[in-house]
């Protein structure tokens, strides 16, 4: 199996065939399918990844101890400021 940095890879390399323009409409349409597949499997490994982020975070004593991170939080966080 593929690893992210691999489908990311191939990922790219269709999108820079696909602006190119030099395609036929089948070869297109097919390029554009493996795209869409790749970019669902690498959304996919980015999803599990992020469930796996830890966050150091400090004590009110001082010490540190490790958090999950609340992604959906911090992006609804970043979405608030932009207004």
């Amino acid at each position: 199996m593929a690893g992210f940095e691999d489908r990311l890879t191939a990922l790219e390399a269709v999108v820079e065939r696909l602006e190119r323009g030099d395609l036929t409409l089948e070869e297109s349409v097919r390029l554009f399918e493996e795209g869409v597949h790749l970019s669902e499997a690498c959304k996919l490994e980015l999803g599990k990844a992020e469930g796996r982020i830890q966050v150091l975070v400090e004590t009110r004593g001082g010490g540190v101890q490790v958090a999950e991170m609340d992604l959906e939080e911090e992006e609804t966080g970043k979405e608030d400021n932009k207004e």
